[in-house]
């Protein structure tokens, strides 16, 4: 079975979490990884396998898989529109 995401859903990934977007770690399946849910970071790019892959605040350049990992946009609640 492929697990991997088609082109359409691929380019729907890239329209949800463009570069430069901030985002929360909500769950990883990495258990070697020292990144925990509500870690943030910001997108730096999307492969074609759909990883997105972000600059964390931590420091760590780790990708997020697609269908393992998973991630939501970051609204800052003390944010000024």
């Amino acid at each position: 079975m492929n697990k991997f995401p088609s082109q359409e859903t691929v380019l729907a990934l890239r329209r949800q979490y463009p570069k430069g977007a901030r985002v929360a770690l909500v769950r990883m399946n990495d258990p070697y990884t020292k990144l925990r849910p509500g870690d943030l970071g910001t997108v730096d790019f999307i492969d074609d396998a759909g990883s997105i892959f972000c600059i964390w605040d931590n420091g760590s350049k780790l990708g997020v898989a697609y269908g393992e990992d998973e991630i939501c946009i970051f609204k800052n609640a003390d944010a000024v529109d």
